[in-house]
């Protein structure tokens, strides 16, 4: 018998991680501030940059995600290298895979799906309208799960479940 193919659970930081869309003044419960300067320092002070919100719990919660599914965690976003260098320290995550874009209309669904191509994937993300279609198309057969995240409220429990459910239905 040959061995199964491994199967990923896609992470985008904008949005599911990162809930960029929630209240500007309001950071959400868990979450920490960090800053990410022009010239590309990384600071939990005040300081003039791109603000991002992460729950450090996130990452526990990844980890468990992944040792009781067997889904490899690969980077779906376009922080890109930058997430293993920034994000997954924060959140305690080891170097992880990235899935290389190019800046375009429906610019990830084209990278995901050569990176993926025959393998089931999990995707946590909060943009899956344009390209979707031709997308699970081109899947047709191959498991696969589109985990929509609301960017104003980041991961949540029950996206966590919704993957697990997901997996244990996996050949």
């Amino acid at each position: 018998m040959s061995p199964q193919p491994r199967s990923d659970a896609l992470l985008d930081v904008d949005g599911p991680l990162n809930p960029f869309a929630a209240k500007a003044h309001r950071r959400p419960p868990g979450y920490e501030t960090f800053r990410q300067t022009k010239s590309g320092g990384w600071y939990t002070s005040k300081r003039k940059g791109l603000r991002v919100w992460l729950n450090p719990r996130h990452g526990v919660l990844l980890r468990a995600l992944a040792e009781e599914t067997g889904l490899t965690l690969v980077w779906a976003t376009s922080w890109q290298h930058e997430a293993n260098d920034y994000i997954g320290p924060v959140l305690g995550l080891p170097p992880l895979p990235v899935i290389e874009f190019t800046v375009r209309r429906d610019w990830k669904w084209p990278a995901v799906s050569d990176y993926a191509a025959g393998r089931p994937l999990a995707w946590f993300d909060d943009q899956f309208n344009r390209g979707q279609q031709n997308f699970e198309a081109e899947r047709d057969g191959t498991p696969t799960l589109l985990c929509h995240v609301d960017p104003a409220s980041g991961l949540r429990d029950k996206h966590f479940q919704e993957v697990r459910a997901w997996a244990k239905r996996l050949p």
